[in-house]
Order: structure tokens, then sequence, then C-alpha cells
């Protein structure tokens, strides 16, 4: 279960702050962002609300203010004096923007991937139709653990990541069915080259190594999928990704509150 240090909602008209409300099931879009260190940082905060504005614009949800208003309610609610490790989400519909922190649990080397059948409603956009994702990731550690989503015996993405699959130094991802998070557009420009293609769940065993990739967990290295008994072959771009990513972690800036 995870542990909220601030859970806060505002009406977006006016900012006026109202019973929280986490806005799960309903039209609108969400982002999570890695907020880290003392005085805070946020990795790739200018692209995570780029993406949230944007899709809040396919999503209905226009007011000349959306950007300003977005910063002050994630500016009021953070603090220079807090060391953090914690996940910052900020969820948007017409009428409400909540935004909640919670604890960001390190993923641990014996992860394991469970597969379920399902997929998410408009997948390429971050959208809160999440409450079937959620009564699954519920019932899970996720430090250990995380849903693969499958549809038609292909496997697109988790509850939380986009996916990487290396067969021969080679790197795949899905072909289309998911959303392409910002930290999977971070390793899009760093590896040579990312194939597409169809995972079918009956050829997963071909593969050496399955990464997941996103904000909440940065880069895992799946050890096992005990349903296939699918086991990981070696650590090899996991490595070699890690790099990057610590990388790229260690030049973010400190957020601007003004």
């Amino acid at each position: 279960m995870a542990i909220y240090s601030l859970k806060r909602s505002y009406q977006l008209k006016d900012l006026q702050e109202v019973d929280f409300k986490d806005l799960w099931g309903d039209h609108g879009i969400f982002t999570t962002m890695w907020i880290f260190g003392k005085p805070p940082k946020i990795l790739f905060f200018k692209n995570h609300i780029k993406n949230l504005i944007k899709s809040l614009q396919k999503y209905g949800v226009k007011k000349r203010s959306l950007h300003e208003d977005i910063l002050k309610v994630i500016n009021q609610n953070l603090s220079k004096k807090v060391n953090y490790n914690h996940l910052l989400r900020v969820a948007v519909n017409k009428r409400i923007i909540s935004v909640s922190l919670r604890k960001r649990v390190s993923p641990k080397l014996n992860f394991n991937l469970k597969l379920v059948n399902l997929k998410r409603e408009k997948p390429q956009y971050k959208n809160l139709k999440y409450k079937k994702i959620l009564r699954h990731l519920i019932k899970l550690d996720n430090s250990k653990s995380d849903i693969g989503l499958i549809n038609n015996k292909k496997i697109l993405e988790t509850g939380t990541s986009n996916l990487l699959f290396i067969s021969h130094n080679k790197i795949y991802t899905p072909l289309k069915g998911y959303y392409e998070g910002n930290t999977y557009k971070f390793f899009k420009s760093k590896i040579k080259k990312i194939i597409k293609k169809n995972i079918f769940v009956k050829d997963l065993k071909s593969y050496d190594e399955i990464l997941l990739i996103g904000s909440g967990k940065g880069i895992v290295s799946v050890k096992t999928i005990k349903q296939i008994s699918w086991k990981r072959k070696n650590l090899k771009q996991f490595k070699i990704l890690s790099k990057f990513y610590n990388l790229v972690t260690n030049k973010c800036t400190p957020h601007r509150f003004n």
C-alpha cells in the first residue's frame, strides 16, 4: 500500500482548495514525476508538464492559464527544505487539479512480472481510466512485482511502465497499444536502434532480458515471469542503460519555484 505524505485538490476555475479527490476513473489526464533531493529536483519536469497540457487539450480541458495554474499548485505544495525521494502525481479533469506525494519504492533485483489480460483505454494518453489496473497493482509489492498487460496474446506495457525486450543485444519494444512515457523517450534518444514489433507471449522465452522503464521505477530488470517459467539470462543491457539513467539523474537541475 502506498504511503502518502500529501494529498490535495483544487477547483480548476479559481484554485480554491476542496476535499481531496484522486480522480481515478474520471475523464482527464495525469502524470507522475520523480522528485528527489534537497533542494528538490524533478526528473524530466518540463516534458511531463508539456505532455500533460497537450493531452488535456485533447480531452477538452482548456483554460488560458492552465499551464501557470498547474505550476502554481505544484510549487505551493513543495518545499526547498525537504529531502525528497517521492513520486509527485498531478491529475486534472475539467473541474479539479489534484496533487499527491508518495514515497518512491526502490525496485529489487528479484523482480517478477505477472501477466494479465488487460488493455488500457485510449493507451496513447496517460488518462485516468486506471481502476482495473489499480485493482491488480494494490495486491502486489511494487518493489518486487508489476503486471504485464496482455491483449490479443501480445504484451503491451506494464501497469506502471514501458517495456524493452533484449535478444542477442538487439532491443525491441511493442509495436503499438501503449503510452510512450518520458523515460521511454529518453532511452530512445540514447539507444542506437529500438525495433518495434509485436511481442507475443509465446515468444517471450526467446528474450534474454526484459526491462521496465518509467518515472516511478526508473529502470528495472525483470528476473522472472513465473507463469511461463521465464528467467532472465543476463543483466548486460540493464547495466548499460542504467549508466545513461544515472547520468541524466545526476545532471538534473534543482526545481525552479518562480
